[in-house]
């Protein structure tokens, strides 16, 4: 009769107590895995429906400006490319009055107004980012509170005062205006871009023998383009698309938001399509021609 050895019987246990913790290992690493996918198809859902959400309406606009007035006038309406492509209705929008003289007077005042807030918004952000003086945080809540106020209540004031100064009906004027209205938001986010870079940087530069000006110039100035960039978008598309305070400071130099307001009851639909492609391309072309910059901030805010 052959007597087993008790040890030799308790000798798989470890192996099998080994197998076990692997398999849980295997099913955590799947659990999350499974959770990782089911994440990122959800972002690229969300994602491809926000894009869908912008994206539809340009669509539609630009295939009814660019097909026949008789088919925007037509129902049911279609979608390129199954609706005749035609720059008819685009040649009908040029030709209306005042839609050239608008859309130069539009990009000179975007052009004026971006220049300006950004020539003054920059050194301000700068001093609000890395200065203490008296009143910072009195000023910081000021330009929060100009902010909370809406477009028509803050034009109706500057307006009363360019009319007063002899100044209204101009493009300078205008652009004034417009870099006022712009200017509070670009002071904060060009001043945050600014806080985000460590003033370390500035000293470190210094201490290699850079004067405040070089540091400035080498060290943070390429590290806030993006940033400032970003509020040039802002500032652009704000002053291309401002209406209100247009409509109201001029009446022979209107932009062509503010030409378009005034035509939209008495047009009809080739024009009011064309009108919205017009005030829309600009704005796109500009934010394609910086998407480096913008890409670049929205790097360095993920790290």
């Amino acid at each position: 009769m052959t007597v087993k050895d008790p040890l030799q019987t308790n000798a798989n246990p470890p192996d099998a107590s080994g197998s076990l913790v692997s398999a849980e290992m295997a099913a955590v690493r799947e659990k999350a895995r499974r959770r990782m996918l089911l994440g990122r198809a959800f972002t690229y859902v969300v994602g491809i429906l926000l894009c869908l959400w912008v994206l539809v309406p340009i669509w539609f606009i630009a295939s009814m400006a660019l097909t026949t007035p008789e088919t925007v006038r037509g129902y049911p309406k279609g979608v390129l490319p199954f609706i005749p492509f035609s720059f008819e209705t685009m040649k009908f929008f040029l030709n209306s009055y005042g839609i050239v003289p608008g859309l130069i007077n539009s990009v000179i005042v975007a052009a004026i107004t971006l220049a300006l807030s950004t020539l003054i918004a920059a050194p301000a952000g700068y001093a609000i980012s890395r200065y203490l003086f008296k009143g910072r945080d009195a000023f910081r809540l000021s330009i929060l509170a100009v902010r909370a106020f809406p477009v028509v209540i803050l034009s109706i004031p500057l307006a009363v005062t360019f009319i007063s100064l002899g100044i209204f009906d101009k493009i300078y004027s205008l652009a004034l205006m417009h870099t006022a209205l712009t200017l509070p938001t670009t002071i904060l986010v060009i001043g945050s871009v600014f806080a985000s870079i460590p003033y370390e940087l500035e000293e470190a530069a210094q201490v290699f023998g850079c004067t405040p000006v070089q540091a400035f110039r080498r060290v943070v100035l390429p590290l806030v383009l993006p940033g400032i960039a970003a509020a040039a978008v802002f500032t652009f598309v704000m002053s291309w698309n401002e209406v209100f305070a247009a409509t109201v400071l001029t009446v022979q130099n209107r932009t062509l938001p503010a030409q378009v307001l005034v035509s939209l009851q008495t047009s009809g639909e080739p024009y009011k399509f064309a009108g919205g492609f017009f005030m829309l391309v600009p704005s796109v072309i500009f934010i394609f021609a910086i998407r480096k910059y913008l890409f670049n901030m929205w790097g360095q805010i993920s790290k």
